[in-house]
């Protein structure tokens, strides 16, 4: 009885996954439009795209749930033992980075509290429910949060636009809430204030320190036929402790993205998703694998590397913790130092050389 349950949850899990990829799945009174502007080379005055990637492809959502549950992912605990950290204090000149879980990390620099992708949510998902679950608790409880400055929100998938998480975020400490185009409609909705740029746009904030939208790889969807209604995007930030890069969650595409992105270096530090890679036929368009991860790193020319995006929420095939062994062995193979792109457990702040 007990595993038909569990085999009932899963098949409704892949049901919202299917809603989500597949738009012809869902009812076209979940479309919504998220922005309205002009035509570009990446807007087609309807949706966005990658330039030179219009026809990608995801490789079948239903394929996709049929090797999940034939058993081809790798199995993961349902729950790793973590010591949740505490901020502290950072100096003027320093900068300290906490990988919180998934693409959620706090950065402390220049006299700034900034937080990319947050997620505090037990479940990646619409629903409270269903959906992928936390493998890792969030690396640090909520209520320790120093106050928030600055918020990155990437693009409006549910494992990096929380809307529980930003509403209770904005309640609290009324943070500067940075995007790209499209998703501030999303967020209006849910009475949050935020401040959406296309790719190249720049903002100043606090401490003299500017933001700056970059382009990266990837897509954007609520409901499914809602998809590309709105941008995603990387983002480079300005401190007086130094630059850093955040690359939200992106696929390698052409490349050309990393070029464009290191001209607004150099990085003291480049945050890069090196994880939910497998099956590469399927996840190749959406998230780069840890040798591409390297790559993108090499090509920004950061300082320090940390890696994110893995361990959190299982929602692809490999291994919980196959990306940061992975990565260490591309690392080693590009004769690259192990400590310049490192990973951490969730909570445990580092200080950036």
């Amino acid at each position: 009885m007990r595993t038909f349950l569990k085999r009932i949850g899963t098949i409704v899990l892949f049901a919202i996954i299917a809603l989500c990829l597949a738009p012809t799945l869902v009812p076209p009174f979940l479309d919504r439009i998220y922005y309205r502007g002009p035509a570009s080379d990446h807007f087609d005055g309807q949706r966005f795209f990658n330039p030179g990637f219009r026809d990608e492809a995801h490789g079948g959502p239903q394929r996709f749930a049929n090797r999940w549950l034939n058993g081809e992912r790798a199995k993961w605990p349902e729950r790793v033992a973590i010591t949740p950290g505490k901020p502290g204090q950072v100096g003027q000149g320093d900068m300290v980075a906490t990988w919180i879980g998934h693409s959620t990390v706090l950065i402390q620099a220049g006299g700034l509290n900034i937080l990319a992708d947050p997620i505090w949510a037990e479940r990646s998902s619409p629903f409270s429910f269903v959906g992928p679950k936390r493998a890792r608790e969030p690396g640090v409880r909520f209520e320790d949060l120093p106050k928030i400055d600055l918020v990155l929100i990437s693009h409006n998938h549910y494992d990096h636009m929380d809307v529980p998480t930003l509403k209770r975020l904005w309640e609290r400490d009324r943070p500067l809430m940075v995007t790209s185009l499209g998703n501030d409609t999303i967020l209006r909705d849910a009475g949050i204030d935020a401040r959406a740029l296309d790719w190249g746009g720049k903002l100043a904030i606090a401490s003299g320190a500017e933001v700056i939208v970059t382009r990266n790889h990837h897509w954007g969807s609520r409901w499914g036929t809602d998809r590309n209604r709105a941008l995603w995007s990387a983002f480079s930030v300005r401190t007086a402790a130094g630059n850093i890069f955040f690359a939200g969650d992106t696929g390698w595409g052409d490349g050309s993205w990393v070029g464009e992105a290191a001209a607004f270096g150099p990085y003291r530090l480049a945050i890069i998703p090196i994880g939910a890679y497998e099956p590469r036929d399927f996840m190749k368009t959406n998230h780069v694998d840890p040798g591409e991860a390297v790559r993108i790193f090499q090509g920004l020319n950061a300082g320090t590397g940390l890696g994110v995006h893995w361990g959190t929420f299982q929602l692809t095939f490999e291994g919980i913790d196959d990306p940061p062994r992975r990565l260490g062995a591309e690392l080693r193979a590009r004769g690259v130092p192990a400590n310049r792109f490192v990973t951490t457990e969730v909570g445990r702040a580092f200080r950036v050389p």
